[in-house]
């Protein structure tokens, strides 16, 4: 058994070697703020690359596993706790994926991609978080601009909400909108002018879908992030879709970021996806892939 006395010499020891140790990081953080050394983001670092636990039984075994997958694994410790490169990047991430979740989608990035921006009964993003049933409808004037918008008898329409992450739409809706639409032109399939909806969540598609009166409708929405990617978008398709319809009429096609199917090979997908959907007139459990 341990005694106090031992307890005593170990702390002792312990701030001893505290005191010869270079500044907390914080203080060191301070003083490179006010001069030209640029920190390094914790971030961009590629976890899979780093190995924290010491003489590892069997180091490729490991360095393999590592490559497969997010999980953080490997991170070591020290006594019972993590390292603290370990935890610092753990609330980095977890900082990364409250941002997707709490930023709204740069002005000056609707504005770059001419995305006319329609929000849902939800007026602020509070709302919106607590409130998700608001989030799946418009009010009737709103209505009456996605309509004019969309215009009459259209066939086919496409459109981005900003969901749970903008961080995701931002990093993907363009170029798997792009290569959508160009995949479904190769095929004389023409879709409705995109458009941006604010505060949306996947069953805004449903009332897009009864006020243009569409026969199919896809929602480039923004998923929910983890500490492995804030950045990770599903595209939502529905045939014929109308206010409480089952989810299990929904097709979708998940995990759309660079660390899953990129965006453009995605885009490329859903249009494959559109023309069964036109064809077999279903979509979901009814549509067989």
């Amino acid at each position: 058994m341990v005694s106090e006395n031992d307890i005593r010499r170990y702390v002792a020891e312990i701030l001893q070697d505290l005191a010869g140790q270079a500044p907390p990081v914080a203080a060191a953080a301070v003083r490179s703020a006010g001069s030209e050394e640029i920190l390094p983001d914790i971030t961009e670092i590629d976890l899979s690359e780093v190995i924290n636990v010491p003489s590892p039984h069997n180091l490729e075994a490991l360095k393999a596993v590592k490559k497969i997958t997010p999980a953080r694994i490997g991170v070591g410790r020290a006594g019972p706790r993590y390292l603290t490169d370990t935890l610092l990047r753990f609330r980095a991430d977890h900082a990364v994926a409250m941002d997707a979740v709490f930023n709204e989608i740069p002005a000056d990035w609707i504005a770059r991609h001419n995305l006319p921006q329609f929000r849902t009964k939800c007026d602020t993003k509070d709302v919106y978080l607590t409130r998700p049933d608001l989030g799946r409808r418009f009010d009737a004037e709103t209505a009456a601009k996605i309509k004019a918008h969309v215009g009459a008898l259209a066939k086919i329409v496409v459109f981005i909400a900003d969901g749970l992450s903008t961080t995701a739409v931002t990093a993907n809706a363009i170029d798997c909108l792009k290569a959508m639409t160009d995949g479904l032109a190769a095929s004389g399939l023409k879709t409705s002018p995109p458009f941006l909806v604010q505060y949306g969540r996947v069953g805004s598609e449903d009332d897009v879908s009864e006020i243009v009166g569409a026969e199919v409708v896809v929602c480039l929405i923004g998923e929910r992030p983890g500490l492995a990617t804030a950045e990770s978008m599903s595209a939502y398709l529905c045939y014929k879709a109308y206010h409480d319809i089952p989810e299990a009429k929904r097709t979708v096609v998940s995990n759309i970021h660079r660390g899953g199917t990129p965006a453009v090979e995605a885009g490329s997908y859903l249009a494959d996806i559109v023309k069964l959907m036109l064809e077999k007139k279903a979509s979901g459990l009814d549509l067989k892939l």
